[in-house]
């Protein structure tokens, strides 16, 4: 995996995943990424975070550089996926991997046995 870029977090952000992945099953691969990405990240006030960072509930759009496809979803916790349309829940392998990115940052994920996600942030809306 190529190095990842740095990540900006909310505090409040930081503080509400870290007691869902305490509810979390062990063999959950996203789970640990996850953990992996908030134990790294730069946390700030939510007043504090530039525009261009993706949050919690912001629509952030992105390209998939392997089939060059954008997208647009909003990164929203688990319990909300089925309430709003174009969402994506932050324990999918997508979600977790766009948390905390700035505009023009790009990263491999993992996302399953033998498949990794090449994305890049190409707007964030909140």
């Amino acid at each position: 995996m190529s190095e990842r870029p740095a990540i900006t977090i909310t505090q409040e952000d930081y503080d509400r995943l870290s007691s869902l992945l305490e509810q979390q099953s062990p063999e959950n691969e996203t789970a640990e990424e996850l953990e992996y990405e908030l134990a790294r990240a730069t946390l700030m006030p939510s007043s504090e975070i530039p525009d261009d960072v993706v949050t919690m509930n912001s629509v952030v759009r992105f390209a998939n550089e392997d089939d060059h496809v954008e997208h647009e979803l909003k990164l929203v916790y688990p319990h909300q996926t089925g309430t709003e349309e174009a969402c994506v829940s932050v324990l999918a392998p997508a979600g977790a991997a766009l948390l905390g990115l700035s505009v023009g940052d790009r990263i491999d994920w993992p996302a399953g046995p033998g498949r990794t996600l090449h994305l890049k942030i190409i707007q964030v809306k909140h």
